[in-house]
């Protein structure tokens, strides 16, 4: 008994004494200030390490590289060092014996080392990982969070372990509190979970971003980051997100800047007081930037809404700095390029130059969009093209995906004097049946163009391209006639465009949108929308079930959306049958909910309603506002330019229908500088249609000086033709009236308000005479007149005109072939009158 109890004791002494040398050692490892020290202390007790000592100290060497700027880091530097692959191995052999914590951190520190994911040691962790989760030992919500971003990073988006972890979040989702974890557990598993479960992470998020007084800004990009992934443009969760972006502006760096305008770009969301805030921010740091990689990054976010001279600095260094670019760099300063439409020279052929080194290495899809990006910006480099076309056309060849076919054809088709091969064609019907709407679209708009310029020059070309068309529109016709699935119709809906679809489908995809109506809710009508918007075309049975849906859902529907279902009706001139309540119910949610709209899209908003007839009291006095216009003229210097033109041309439409339509809001006519602007650029000479028609009014009315052509009214709508007819449908002579004289085509009024107008004999009618061209009309078969051109209509008739509008359809039919037809259905309009 005596000789066991001495062996006991000195065993105990001898764990007690390891122990307290392993405390000290860790102590030692957790003390290191630089990698050597770290890799020193390996090398001297390699012996004594424990799985706990391997753990932390491969993760102090991570620690230590992360708080080095990017730049400085020696991840290189640590990865060859000798002890360094010491600790791998014996983290390998004791991966057993290691904690989840340790392992998780083990293999998350090896990897933002930049170490190969195919060692021996990255392997072994997962799969010791991936056990333990099969026995339902790694359960802690903070260790998972950290595993499943390691998977991420590894890009298992798709493995079975990313699913297991999946399916615990599933179970486990009430119990997380972290908005950490949280956001980190969406990206991580967000192409593997169902719609129930995405539904149920919004929620989840949005909840703790509510109860969370402050929160870091990267949590909330990784939701942006979640909704990108699952193609979802959240509004609630983007506003959310927005503010904590606006909150935290003093601490984002141009990564961060950059990643975010990437994110809002691919999501379809704008914020133009983050904009304003980020370009403040990078402008004044912008000579700190002078790495290829975060010059590339602050081009990106700061080009597109810098002013003259900031851009011309960019534009500067960008061109001094080209040779220095990497392949995926030039890809960024190009597409920029095109978003600030620049064209500047020098810069673009130092791109080109710098893109013959980088061709090889790009994937197709890359060359794709980069033959895009130079076509665009007009790029000269013949021999350029000649290498994209060889490597577009390799790419083709060996090509099995039909929509990587589509998009090569697509821009093999804007390629300058390009030749089509046989070849194209053959692969082109290859792929027909496989092929999604916007695929076929692609190949379509190609053919179009290719047989309209004369390039098909093989034997049989004609007879070949007439085929593959016809293939086309049959393929085209069976994928919506098997359509069930409405959501998935309008998700392959999104980017279709271009004549032949507008020619050819249109109509077709409106009518298996109608069959498929049970199907509409509240979270589609929005895309829907969207479509009839594109189509212009007036399909009652839709229209009145996207009412009935939205006035039923309305607080489902985010008052964004609520302004582009507002737009379908108003540019329509469409009213559903309980048209009162649809507006009403719509105007009430949008009015009680402005702060969450942005600045400008109140602008577009009044304009749309305006239209329709509606000038909703507080929405009109929050626009007509000194603060707001002031702040309005801020956030449009940092819009993109056609969003900008917009909003300028809504902006003064909305001033002239209120200063019309609404003379008790009291709002001045403050427009008049800026239409003289736009009409002074905009007037040309007046086209053969107009010349043609004044010559009948001349010998209808007895005279050129009885009638006008092309006249600005008072607040600047522009007509077609102007005549005064007298009490007894006579004309008057405009010489005898003393009106301004003719200036430049286009009769100028400087009577703005009617204060200086002369005033008509009694019983006088001033006549406008319209020519409404099909963009007057929806292309459906009804020829309904659109919006636009009604309110014109109404608007003209306050200024005290008698309005006679044209249709195409009449004015170019069978009917009027002859000169005295026309002659005589002039008459009739000006005369017929009453």
């Amino acid at each position: 008994m005596l000789c066991l109890r001495q062996v006991g004791l000195f065993t105990l002494r001898y764990y007690q004494v390891r122990t307290l040398c392993s405390d000290l050692l860790l102590s030692q490892i957790n003390s290191c200030t630089h990698e050597d020290e770290v890799f020193s202390l390996v090398g001297r007790n390699k012996a004594r390490l424990s799985e706990k000592h391997v753990g932390i100290a491969l993760n102090m060497l991570w620690q230590l590289q992360k708080k080095r700027p990017f730049l400085l880091r020696t991840s290189d530097y640590v990865r060859s060092h000798s002890q360094f692959l010491t600790l791998c191995i014996l983290a390998e052999n004791k991966v057993e014996y290691m904690e989840d914590e340790v392992i998780v951190d083990t293999l998350y520190s090896i990897l933002r080392l930049n170490v190969e994911d195919h060692i021996s040691l990255t392997e072994v962790l997962v799969i010791e990982a991936w056990k333990r989760l099969e026995r339902q030992v790694l359960l802690s919500l903070p260790v998972l969070s950290k595993f499943a971003l390691c998977l991420y990073k590894q890009h298992r988006h798709f493995s079975p372990i990313i699913r297991q972890v999946a399916h615990i979040v599933d179970l486990k989702l009430d119990s997380i509190q972290d908005i950490r974890i949280l956001s980190v557990l969406m990206v991580s598993i967000s192409d593997v979970i169902t719609k129930s479960l995405r539904d149920r992470l919004l929620h989840k998020a949005e909840q703790l971003l509510e109860e969370k007084d402050e929160v870091h800004f990267n949590y909330a990009r990784r939701i942006l980051q979640f909704l990108q992934n699952v193609k979802l443009r959240y509004h609630p969760l983007l506003e959310k997100c927005n503010r904590i972006f606006l909150e935290s502006a003093s601490l984002i760096d141009i990564h961060s800047i950059s990643h975010i305008f990437g994110l809002y770009e691919q999501l379809g969301f704008d914020s133009a007081e983050f904009r304003l805030i980020a370009k403040e921010l990078l402008s004044e740091t912008i000579d700190d930037y002078y790495d290829p990689e975060t010059f590339a990054k602050l081009f990106f976010a700061l080009g597109p809404m810098a002013g003259s001279k900031v851009r011309e600095r960019l534009l500067v260094t960008a061109a001094d700095m080209a040779e220095e670019f990497s392949s995926h760099q030039v890809l960024v300063i190009l597409k920029t390029m095109q978003k600030m439409k620049c064209r500047n020279s020098h810069l673009l052929k130092k791109m080109t130059s710098v893109l013959h080194k980088h061709l090889d290495s790009y994937h197709v899809l890359q060359l794709v969009k980069l033959t895009q990006y130079l076509v665009v910006l007009h790029c000269q480099d013949l021999e350029l093209f000649a290498k994209l076309k060889m490597l577009l056309l390799g790419y083709l060849k060996s090509s099995v995906i039909p929509a990587d076919t589509a998009s090569i054809i697509r821009v093999l088709a804007m390629l300058p004097s390009f030749q089509v091969e046989e070849m194209i064609i053959n692969k082109a019907a290859a792929v027909l049946p496989q092929c999604r709407l916007h695929h076929l679209n692609c190949i379509a708009t190609a053919l179009v163009k290719w047989n309209h310029h004369g390039q098909l020059h093989w034997q049989n070309s004609s007879e070949l391209c007439a085929k593959l068309l016809q293939n086309l529109n049959d393929c085209g016709f069976q994928r919506l006639q098997e359509a069930n699935d409405l959501n998935l119709l309008l998700e392959e809906l999104t980017l279709v465009n271009g004549e032949w679809f507008a020619e050819v489908l249109s109509e077709e995809t409106t009518a298996t949108c109608q069959r498929l109506i049970d199907q509409i809710t509240w979270a589609n009508v929005l895309p829907l929308s969207f479509f009839l918007i594109k189509s212009d075309r007036r399909c009652p049975a839709l229209l009145d079930r996207i009412a009935s849906v939205t006035v039923e859902n309305i607080d489902k529907i985010h008052p964004t959306e609520i302004h582009f279902i507002l737009f379908l009706f108003s540019a329509l001139n469409y009213n559903p049958p309980d048209n009162e309540e649809f507006f009403e119910s719509c105007i009430q949610h949008v009015t009680s909910n402005l702060s969450h709209l942005e600045t400008y899209h109140l602008v577009l908003l009044g304009h749309v309603l305006a239209v329709a007839g509606y000038f909703p009291p507080v929405l009109i006095t929050t626009i007509f506002n000194v603060c707001f216009l002031s702040k309005l003229d801020a956030q449009l210097k940092v819009l993109p330019d056609t969003m900008k033109q917009r909003v300028h041309s809504r902006l003064m439409k909305l001033n002239r229908a209120v200063c019309l339509e609404c003379p008790e809001f009291h709002i001045p006519w403050f427009h008049e500088p800026y239409c003289q602007r736009v009409f002074q650029k905009s007037m040309s000479q007046i086209n053969p249609l107009r010349q043609h028609v004044h010559r009948m009014l001349t010998e209808i009315l007895g005279g050129s000086h009885y009638s006008r052509i092309s006249v600005l009214t008072p607040y600047y709508y522009e007509i077609d033709f102007e005549c005064v007819l007298d009490v007894n449908k006579k004309p008057l002579s405009y010489m005898a009236q003393n009106f301004p004289l003719d200036m430049g085509g286009i009769h100028l009024r400087h009577d703005i308000k009617n204060k200086g107008r002369k005033a008509l004999p009694p019983g006088a009618q001033r006549i406008a005479l319209e020519f409404l061209d099909s963009k007057a009309f929806s292309k459906d078969y009804s020829r309904h007149l659109k919006g636009e051109p009604a309110v014109k209509k109404r608007h003209l008739e306050m200024l005290g005109y008698q309005v006679v509008q044209i249709p195409h359809f009449e004015w170019n039919s069978m009917v009027l072939s002859t000169k005295g037809e026309q002659l005589e259905y002039l008459r009739q309009q000006l005369y017929g009158i009453q």
